[in-house]
């Protein structure tokens, strides 16, 4: 293989605390040697190995290729009217659904995966290199298969969420839902998916509902993360963790009984800003996970209905400016955080192993994320260690 030196780095994100400074292992006039598609060595450039080919980054920062753990990209339509209902002042509710689960179901298979590929490259273009996304917009057997398929065609981190909601088509027997859900649409939807996920929320499944969909998965071999403490305090955050889920999504409504399980337990809280910013809900308190020890992750939430953004460097910015994180832990949670979300090692990092996706920056640091909001910042992106954007 070719292997390829980027040198002259103003500051290099690596993300082990062994080759830098602080938790991002910070290097500064750095380089880094990719063989292939991995990364062979990072450290200071004056040390740097020799290597087949050289890339000057002409004094700008590098990091780890964004890793967006939670996403529901496999969707039809938009929800432009209720959005702008809701910023003239009428509240979200998970009903919302209903809308892209109606024009989702009429959208052809090539509509679908258009759609998705298309907000895949509008990520790629801002830094993400590795993607999760869920079904949920179908609903029925048929569709949800279709969806998770159409998935699997363009990432490995797939998540079945028949668990949306309950399907309109059984809003006057949720318990039949409930039945198909760990049933026949389960097993027509495990081929195609890693992972169970389900919205334990008013509105949509309580705590016995959700350890039920979440059990019947891993019994099916998929790995569960869930929906959780969105809206309103519940029983989502503490049944991920009883479930070893890898991760507990929103966490916006805790009390002191789920900072302490996310705190002792394996499962990251995943925090998702741009629904919060779409909807003028309260922030989550990301400080207060922090300072208790719990591991946390931001992703983008991309959907149509209450985050449709695709940009991780934004989710950054309200992270440092809304939820009390400083830019380097904003920037962790982004990257090294969304892996421990997939419970991935081989992304997120930049050292010696890691698959070589990187973003580079038109900026000297990484800090320059949340200190220019909204400035398109990403210059290359890496992703296996070839230059896609």
């Amino acid at each position: 293989m070719t292997t390829t030196v980027i040198t002259n780095i103003g500051s290099l994100v690596t993300n082990d605390p062994d080759l830098g400074a602080g938790p991002l292992g910070l290097i500064e006039d750095a380089a880094l040697v990719l063989d292939g598609g991995t990364v062979a060595w990072a450290g200071e450039a004056a040390r740097a190995p020799a290597a087949d080919a050289r890339v000057d980054a002409a004094g700008r920062a590098v990091l780890p290729g964004f890793v967006d753990s939670h996403s529901h990209l496999v969707f039809a339509g938009d929800r432009t009217a209720e959005f702008n209902a809701r910023m003239s002042g009428q509240p979200y509710k998970a009903g919302g659904i209903r809308t892209t689960v109606a024009a989702t179901r009429a959208a052809t298979d090539a509509e679908l995966s258009a759609n998705v590929a298309r907000f895949m490259r509008e990520a790629l273009r801002q830094g993400t290199t590795t993607f999760e996304t869920k079904s949920g917009y179908g609903l029925t057997v048929e569709d949800e298969a279709r969806a998770l398929r159409i998935a699997a065609e363009h990432t490995d981190e797939v998540t079945y969420l028949g668990a949306h909601i309950v399907s309109p088509d059984h809003a006057d027997d949720p318990a039949a839902y409930v039945e198909l859900v760990t049933g026949a649409m389960l097993d027509a939807c495990a081929p195609y998916a890693r992972w169970v996920d389900v919205f334990c929320e008013k509105g949509a499944f309580d705590g016995d509902q959700a350890r039920a969909i979440l059990t019947a998965g891993r019994a099916k071999g998929l790995l569960p993360r869930i929906h959780a403490n969105q809206l309103s305090y519940g029983p989502g955050v503490q049944l991920a963790v009883e479930l070893d889920a890898a991760s507990a999504d929103h966490c916006t409504h805790l009390t002191d009984a789920d900072v302490d399980a996310l705190a002792s337990g394996n499962t990251v809280a995943t925090l998702l800003p741009g629904a919060e910013f779409s909807t003028r809900a309260a922030w989550p308190d990301a400080r207060r996970l922090l300072d208790a020890g719990v591991t946390v992750a931001l992703s983008t939430d991309c959907n149509p209905g209450s985050s449709f953004t695709s940009s991780v460097p934004f989710c950054i910015a309200l992270a440092v400016r809304d939820m009390g994180m400083t830019p380097d832990e904003a920037v962790w949670s982004a990257t090294a955080g969304g892996a421990a979300a997939l419970r991935r090692t081989d992304v997120g990092r930049l050292s010696a192993g890691a698959r070589a996706d990187l973003t580079v920056l038109d900026a000297p640091s990484a800090v320059h994320l949340a200190y220019r909001p909204g400035v398109p910042l990403v210059a290359e992106v890496w992703r296996g260690g070839v230059r896609v954007v």
